[in-house]
């Protein structure tokens, strides 16, 4: 199963008795809209909603850290999940938080997985069908196995700072990056990780909110500076479009990439992190 899959591929596929879909829809604090609310008045036939703020480490008071195995397992079950499905998750968000799911499920071992390329931003503006309503389910059987590696604590990035070994790689937009914008979060240090490099994540997308692809995908990494000869560690504002950017070196064929699931939502509320702004 490809990594990215079209609106024709999901339409033609719709139905099919090993095929879940997942709305995987988040935004940021503070924003009007209710992701929960507008699953329930439509969504791609047959999807489920996964509330990625509720499936997460809500004993940590750093936002959408990773679940424990059990945590994971008993949301996904009570969404009729099981073992050996094809997944594909999409979104409706600025964000594009399908790639936080992917890379969630992925690292607890599911592997027939895809996100859908457009969001449903693209399926509805190609009048695709939609359902609304909250979908019967099913307990399904679901086995969460964490793979080892994939992820970046404060302790791995402190110590990457200066090496040039890596490439840290932040995803949000510029005016947070530098400084110049306030972050949402209350109690947040303006600035960035020093040496990172900034990405904005909206930067890997067409104008339909497709994914770019090879060389204009690749264009979109010089462009910020990256070296993807180097190991990278992205990082964000909690761990959620920091996801964006690690799912596009994916599509580059670049598996070593770890993803700092604290964020900026630690480090900048740390004060005895190092920081800079500009």
């Amino acid at each position: 199963m490809e990594s990215l899959v079209s609106t024709e591929w999901l339409a033609d596929e719709l139905g099919a008795s090993d095929l879940a879909i997942v709305d995987a829809t988040l935004l940021l604090p503070g924003d009007p809209r209710n992701p929960r609310a507008e699953y329930d008045a439509a969504h791609v036939p047959g999807a489920v909603f996964l509330d990625l703020e509720e499936v997460s480490d809500t004993a940590n008071p750093v936002p959408h850290m990773l679940p424990g195995e059990a945590k994971l397992a008993s949301r996904l079950q009570a969404l009729g999940l099981r073992d050996g499905q094809r997944i594909v998750v999409y979104d409706n968000s600025p964000l594009h938080s399908a790639a936080r799911a992917w890379w969630m499920l992925r690292l607890f071992g599911t592997r027939r997985l895809a996100i859908l390329d457009g969001g449903f931003q693209k399926w509805t503006a190609e009048g695709r069908p939609v359902e609304s309503g909250v979908p019967t389910l099913r307990h399904g059987h679901f086995t969460p196995r964490r793979s080892p590696g994939g992820v970046a604590d404060r302790r791995v990035v402190t110590s990457l700072i200066g090496a040039g070994s890596h490439e840290i790689v932040d995803a949000r937009g510029a005016g947070r990056f530098t400084g110049e914008e306030p972050e949402p979060r209350a109690g947040m240090a303006s600035g960035h990780i020093p040496g990172s490099k900034n990405l904005p994540q909206g930067q890997l997308f067409n104008a339909d909110h497709s994914w770019k692809r090879g060389d204009a995908l690749r264009a979109a990494f010089d462009a910020a500076g990256v070296d993807l000869s180097k190991p990278m560690v992205t990082t964000c504002g909690s761990g959620v479009t920091a996801a964006v950017l690690l799912f596009g070196a994916h599509l580059l064929g670049k598996e070593d990439v770890l993803l700092y699931d604290g964020s900026w939502s630690e480090w900048g509320a740390d004060p005895e992190t190092p920081k800079e702004i500009g």
